[in-house]
């Protein structure tokens, strides 16, 4: 059988880790680094991963290692998802073809018999982790708004700390299939002890590593439907803290909870927020509630009225994990095929009187047989010799304290463990592959080929391609606004040439297992050539271009004097857009992140999805982004959903290390007190967001010591009540208190001022998106005033609470010919975003969070309200035009803890239901919405797959599709409008002159929308992402189908 590991990412700004994937025609195993990008990478390269069903996890446990692995999970569990609903829904059609031809087509109860058989072939899907310690807890943190049902994650978290099983093989793997042997080595720095105090693992370097299972460990039974445990009695108290965050992942993606399992419970007893509904007297049908609200203004109208709820999901009413310390354990693998049995020798068998048929295939398998005269016949007495299985070892060695302790592994000199063993990849800190100690190692052992991934060797090349030469492009036509992506072709200092049997890694090289052994770089990708994409692009392209810019050079009287009409200083006011794609990661948008520079007043992040400081490294120089991560003052968190908050540890820990060289503060003790706005960072959100944060610090010091979480209650507009800032206290701390009115004393104690961020002020309020999201408005001192939304659906109280905003950032997921998708999904369509901007009375909006590769670009005329209704030829937008969420959803409570964000309610966050609830369960028939546009939310481009998945929507148009086209809207204002791709850099004040380059774009856009060369998945057939061309640069990688 084939089989090869091929190489998807070294590091670099976009993947910070080495990742590789092992290939076999049934199965795939991701190894190394899932650091952030590594899905973007993934889908680059053209890996299919549907077929991955388990990750072994290098290096430490760590974000910089499993950052990616949250969306990753997501992403394959809705792919997982959709393939199982096309799995029963065939195996309910055999059914059925089966029940045809016995002739019980209409006896229903063997119709259910048959479609029960059929089911049981549909394979569940399961996904495996391999890891050090803590990655149980990474996850667990993530309680709170990761919730998926129907694949199981088991993370077996390897620890050498405990023993075999007796008479086990000294040296048997730690873990088998089908395919492939695992031996796992857990490494612990030779500078002090690792998390684990045990002596096993202070002496890594001279112990066996082959260790057992969690389950065989702890001697566990499965987990019941219930949700109990059972362990041997005999357990410690740290294997009970693991089993217990085992139980929490097992529930946070293989729950048997139901959205549509609703509870009877008084109308009194329903704890706000939450989803209500009631069953209709008159048609039985199941609707949701509209009357008044417990704690509001009216009345209820019985409070005894029998209503329905949900329970959340039970990971989400886990209020807090088991104590955990970082661990510095870090990990690697030695992979084996099984060894190939020789070849059947048909005149052996003849010899031996065994009969022709199946016992000659029975022998060929493995298997004994008898022959003609009743003897026991075994296989090895009729194949040929055996031939070990190809195998190869991955060494991650985060930096020089590690290398004694993995040079010392008995493993490298056990013929059981390394007999075939061909390759050894490097997976090195700076460093290490320069160290005389590894350089030895690589000469003494030099019958290996070792592949050295290595920022001492592998240079910060461009990984995303597509994104970076989409860029290029861009920047030809608006010079302005876009630069080439920071990246650098060759390492800034030369290390020492590699030893004769070493070699550097790349993107796309191969190391062929079997048939035959084989290390090469046949199709590895070579560096994005800058030049041949311009090359690319057409004349008539730069001629329209050249045409943009002189006229973006000329500024009319017009928009003359609405840059003046600004506030002070706002047209110096510098927009990135970082990400402005939507959920599903994609080659040529990032997820959700803006960075807003403020002069005299430092920088500001809107959002920060997944690989947001990779974005950040490549659209500014080292240099300056140091200079922008001194600067940083805040994040602002819209809402829970991963592809808006997945990048924040990423950029705290960059910030950390920039500003204070990593040296925390004693637990607990920065407050409001002593908050510097110059050496600390603040991250207003949800309580939800400010409590993962929390937790996760407990796995590693990424600076959470200085930052403050700040909680953010949304303004009630009908009511007049604005928003309060405050400092975030635990769920538990509050909950510990003796009653409500101490509650409210701390939380009053808590309370914080905008002043304290040098604000003048910040208010936020509830937008239908899901449970917990915000659109928000910064006000400065100098007057100038930003607005983000967020995703949402169009909302009053935001252009309430924006009225003057200097610049609007809206998203406009959905063109406005799909506006049954942004209903449906809780978005906004571009006229919808623009009538939100306008009708608060912005002086600019920027257009964000796209579905698509190449929006519609608005082309805007101005007017008069009178003017507007006149005209024909653009489409008019005015506040009435667009229908808006008008808040009255938020007149829930009178409660003065549910005005600050319902610190106690410690529910995921799109489901904000009841914890408690004492009625009878019942499944019913939800109200629905329809949608009335036909975009998908396609998986195939990430996972060889199709389905939903979070958040996601759309996808890049379709060969043949219309090429992009211009929209026209008129205006009743002097708003300006521009629409963001990833990398953009554009000031306020130059937001008008960008409609200008509207021809130029249109132009490039439909040259890029022509069809590209069709071609099998690169890396199925292992041509490394090179098969097919694409425009906007060679070819790295194509979509993917099922």
């Amino acid at each position: 059988m084939r089989s090869y590991v091929q190489i998807l990412t070294t590091p670099t700004a976009d993947s910070p880790g080495t990742t590789l994937v092992l290939h076999f025609d049934n199965k795939r195993y991701l190894i190394g680094s899932l650091a952030e990008g590594t899905q973007r990478a993934c889908v680059q390269m053209g890996a299919r991963l549907l077929k991955v069903s388990e990750c072994f996890i290098t290096g430490r446990t760590e974000w910089r290692n499993t950052g990616g692995l949250i969306g990753m999970i997501l992403t394959l569990a809705d792919a997982a998802s959709s393939s199982a609903a096309a799995s029963a829904d065939d195996a309910k059609k055999r059914a059925q073809a089966k029940g045809k031809r016995l002739g019980v087509s209409h006896d229903k109860e063997k119709m259910k018999a048959l479609e029960e058989e059929a089911k049981k072939d549909v394979a569940n899907r399961k996904l495996t982790l391999f890891s050090g310690p803590n990655l149980n807890h990474t996850l667990a943190t993530a309680r709170r708004f990761v919730f998926r049902k129907g694949m199981p994650v088991d993370v077996h978290e390897i620890d050498e700390s405990l023993g075999r099983r007796e008479g086990e093989d000294e040296w048997a793997p730690y873990w088998a299939d089908e395919n492939i042997k695992v031996w796992a080595m857990s490494i612990a720095p030779s500078s002090g002890p690792s998390a684990s105090e045990s002596s096993a693992t202070k002496s890594a370097g001279t112990i066996s590593p082959r260790k057992r299972s969690i389950d065989e460990v702890y001697e566990r039974e499965p987990v019941p439907d219930g949700g109990s445990t059972v362990t041997a009695s005999s357990i410690t108290p740290k294997q009970r803290d693991l089993l217990t965050v085992k139980a929490v992942v097992s529930e946070m993606f293989n729950s048997s909870w139901r959205l549509d399992t609703l509870y009877e419970t008084p109308l009194s007893e329903v704890k706000l927020p939450a989803s209500i509904f009631v069953r209709n007297a008159e048609t039985n049908k199941i609707e949701r509630y509209s009357g008044p609200l417990p704690g509001g203004k009216h009345p209820v109208p019985d409070p005894n009225m029998t209503v329905l709820v949900r329970k959340p999901w039970p990971g989400a009413l886990v209020e807090s994990l088991p104590p955990a310390q970082p661990a510095k354990e870090a990990i690697s693998y030695i992979v084996r095929n099984h060894t190939q049995r020789g070849k059947f020798q048909p005149e052996h068998a003849k010899a031996l009187k065994v009969e022709k048929g199946f016992k000659w295939a029975h022998l060929s398998a493995g298997n004994s047989v008898e022959n003609e005269d009743g003897e026991t016949i075994t296989p090895d007495m009729v194949l040929g010799e055996s031939k070990e299985g190809g195998g190869f070892a991955i060494l991650d060695v985060p930096d020089e304290t590690y290398i004694d302790a993995l040079l010392a592994r008995p493993e490298w000199r056990e013929p059981k463990v390394m007999a075939g063993v061909g390759a050894i990849v490097w997976a090195c800190g700076p460093g290490v592959a320069t160290n005389d100690r590894v350089r030895a190692f690589i000469q003494e052992h030099s019958g290996v080929e070792h592949i050295v991934s290595s920022p001492d060797y592998c240079p910060n090349n461009i990984s995303l391609d597509s994104a970076a030469a989409a860029t290029v492009r861009l920047r030809q036509v608006d010079p302005w606004r876009y630069v080439v992506p920071d990246h650098q072709n060759a390492v800034s200092q030369p290390a020492p040439a590699l030893p004769h049997n070493a070699r550097k890694a790349e993107r796309g090289q191969m190391i062929q297992l079997e048939p035959g052994f084989e290390v090469h770089s046949k199709q590895a990708i070579p560096p994005l050539d800058m030049a041949a994409t311009e090359a690319e692009t057409s004349s008539e392209i730069l001629e329209e271009a050249k045409k943009s810019q002189d006229a973006a050079q000329q500024m009319d009287e017009p928009t003359q004097k609405w840059v003046e009409s600004l506030p002070p200083d706002a047209e110096k006011v510098q927009i990135t857009t970082l990400g402005t794609g939507s959920a599903l990661p994609s080659k040529y948008r990032n997820v959700s992140s803006t960075l807003m520079r403020v002069p005299g007043w430092g920088s500001m992040l809107f959002d920060a999805g997944e690989n947001t400081l990779g974005q950040l490294k490549r659209a500014f120089p080292a240099e300056e982004l140091k200079a922008i991560l001194k600067e940083l003052r805040l994040i602002f968190i819209s809402h829970m959903h991963a592809d808006h908050h997945l990048g924040t540890v990423s950029v705290i820990r960059a910030w950390y290390e920039e500003v204070h060289n990593r040296q925390p503060l004693p637990a607990g003790s920065l407050g409001k007190e002593n908050y510097n706005v110059n050496s600390n960072l603040a991250v207003v959100s949800e309580p939800a967001m400010s409590s993962w944060l929390n937790e996760y610090a407990a796995v590693e010091d990424y600076g959470f010591s200085r930052v403050a979480p700040l909680y953010v209650s949304p303004a009630n507009t009908n009511k007049g009540t604005p928003s309060k800032l405050g400092w975030f206290t635990p769920p538990t701390e509050l909950a510990s208190l003796p009653n409500a009115d101490a509650r409210m004393e701390m939380l009053a104690a808590k309370a914080v001022q905008p002043s304290m961020l040098n604000l003048t002020d910040v208010q936020a309020v509830a937008v239908q998106h899901c449970h917990g999201a915000r659109a928000a408005s910064f006000t400065f001192p100098s007057g100038f005033k930003a607005s983000y939304s967020g995703d949402c659906r169009p909302s009053k109280p935001f252009t309430i609470i924006g009225k003057g905003s200097t610049v609007c950032i809206h998203e406009a997921t959905f063109d406005d010919e799909l506006q049954g998708d942004a209903e449906a999904k809780n978005h906004s369509t571009t006229s919808e975003a623009l009538g939100v901007a306008q009708a608060m009375g912005a002086k600019a909006c920027v257009l964000t969070h796209f579905s698509q590769r190449y929006q519609k670009l608005p082309v805007l005329e101005h007017g008069t309200s009178n003017e507007a209704e006149e005209s024909s030829a653009a489409k008019a937008l005015t506040a009435e035009d667009v229908p808006m969420s008008t808040g009255s959803e938020e007149d829930e409570s009178t409660n003065p803890e549910d005005d600050l964000a319902c610190p106690l309610e410690d529910v995921a966050e799109t489901l904000p239901d009841q914890h408690t609830v004492s009625g009878s369960a019942r499944q019913v028939d939800l109200p629905s919405k329809s949608t009335k546009g036909g975009a998908k939310n396609s998986l195939d481009e990430t996972f060889g797959g199709n389905g939903n998945a979070r958040d996601a929507v759309g996808g890049p148009r379709k060969s043949g599709a219309p090429a992009p086209e211009a929209v026209r809207f008129k205006l009743t204002s002097d708003m300006k409008v521009c629409v963001a791709f990833d990398y953009m850099r554009v000031r306020v004040g130059e937001i008008g002159q960008l409609e200008k380059f509207t021809p130029a774009l249109l132009k490039l856009f439909a040259e890029e929308e022509k069809p590209e060369v069709d071609g099998e998945a690169a890396l199925e057939e292992g041509k490394g992402g090179k098969k097919g061309k694409e425009k906007g640069g060679k070819g790295k990688g194509k979509k993917q189908g099922k």
